[in-house]
């Protein structure tokens, strides 16, 4: 996907208001210009027993996050929170805040993730039973997961439960379980015992594949460190010398470990030609746990994910709109299903620093707000009247170059159909990785 990317150094990155709740109706109009006379402010607070230790300050007041949250949980089954990017600080601390609260005085009691279902099962086991440290347990998740403010978000689970052993949250992954390192492995020992005059032709076609583990195939293509064939095809022709060894069809187990590393290259971005993703499988990944459990969800993600319509990526703009999980959710659920997209103007991230938006962007003209951080709410009738259209929005991936920001977007055809509330920052921090 174009919006969950980890970050790495490399030739891909070249070169306040009130305390109290916001208001609802428009502030004075010489607060802002006419046009952008509707957004509530969110202001400065002090820190919070919610807030994630790891986390720095942000401009949102403990009202604020308590309107946002009190606003989505009505009449819903599941609220998607989009971030723009997986590596600002402020992104995640909306994710994780209005998270909070929805657990805490909403109901919800399950997190749905960007993973695997098995990566998924093991932060769930850390919450359930606390053995280990949250750090661990994301040991195996997916890159962009593994940040102090997510082990913060997990602990935070885990006392929650604690508190409430009998209603619990969840975690799932709205991915099909994938290949582990371990899969790898076990195929290299059985051959090295079943025709160990194999190995090493083996063992050509699984070590740099494996490589995407780390970094993914189509972010090695970005740096210029793809090795260069395919990875699906170095995955299928292993599986084809597996399939030939002598009495390789008596470890059907092996050969199962196999074939789920050809499903993981096959899947990936490079493997797929696409960022979009496989909506229609995430969302039903996501629906089928959800009808399973009873469980009132909150779906972390990218906002071309959580977008509750198909969008345009403006790095593939040939494909047209494509279908997002949100909009297969919008589909089944209705109002059931809330999107928010939280975005930025501007700030360095630590690996890249991500200038002004070009003026037809969304971002842009939010930024236009003098405040470190606003929200909309796109389901009253007079803000969607001001607001709705046509819209881009900008996405920061492992693969951006400040080179060409313009189209490092998310085009949608009417921005209040997409999104129902929208919270805007200023600037934006680096979140903070585990070591």
């Amino acid at each position: 996907m174009i919006d969950d990317i980890a970050f790495s150094r490399s030739r891909a990155f070249s070169s306040a208001a009130s305390a109290e709740a916001p208001e609802l109706r428009d502030p004075a109009p010489s607060s802002a210009p006419a046009s952008l006379s509707d957004p509530a402010p969110l202001s400065h607070a002090a820190p919070l027993s919610d807030r994630a230790p790891s986390s720095g300050a942000v401009p949102l007041s403990d009202a604020a996050l308590g309107e946002l949250a009190a606003r989505l949980a009505d009449g819903t089954t599941i609220v998607g929170i989009g971030a723009s990017t997986r590596f600002a600080r402020e992104t995640f601390d909306v994710q994780d805040q209005l998270f909070r609260r929805l657990v805490r005085y909403h109901g919800f009691r399950a997190l749905a993730v960007q993973d695997s279902v098995d990566a998924a099962a093991r932060l769930d086991r850390y919450v359930a039973t606390g053995e280990g440290t949250a750090a661990a347990a994301l040991d195996g998740a997916w890159r962009p997961m593994r940040t102090l403010g997510t082990a913060a978000a997990l602990e935070w689970i885990r006392g929650f439960n604690q508190d409430h052993p009998h209603d619990p949250v969840r975690i799932f992954g709205v991915q099909p379980a994938r290949a582990r390192a371990e899969d790898y492995d076990a195929v290299l020992a059985h051959v090295g015992v079943m025709a160990p005059d194999r190995l090493a032709e083996v063992e050509a076609h699984l070590a740099p594949i494996r490589t995407a583990h780390r970094v993914d195939e189509h972010v090695q293509r970005a740096r210029g460190t793809h090795p260069g064939r395919p990875f699906a095809e170095h995955a299928r022709d292993a599986l084809a010398l597996l399939r030939s060894l002598p009495g390789a069809g008596q470890d059907e187990g092996v050969l199962a470990r196999m074939r789920r590393i050809v499903e993981f290259h096959e899947h990936s971005v490079a493997g797929r030609g696409s960022y979009a993703g496989e909506a229609a499988v995430w969302a039903d990944v996501l629906g089928d746990q959800q009808r399973r459990t009873g469980l009132r969800v909150v779906y972390w993600d990218g906002i071309a994910h959580t977008s509750a319509t198909g969008g345009t990526l403006g790095l593939a703009p040939e494909r047209g709109p494509q279908p997002s999980v949100g909009s297969l959710l919008r589909e089944r659920h209705g109002a059931g299903y809330a999107s928010v997209a939280v975005g930025f103007h501007h700030g360095d991230l630590g690996v890249v620093a991500v200038p002004e938006p070009a003026g037809d962007f969304l971002d842009a003209r939010l930024g236009t707000v003098d405040l470190p951080a606003h929200w909309l709410d796109l389901r009253r009738a007079d803000v969607r009247r001001r607001w709705d259209g046509p819209a881009k929005l900008r996405v920061i991936s492992g693969v951006y170059d400040p080179s060409r920001d313009a189209q490092e977007h998310l085009a949608v055809a009417s921005l209040a159909d997409a999104f129902d509330v929208l919270v805007h920052f200023r600037r934006a921090t680096p979140v903070e990785w585990l070591s």
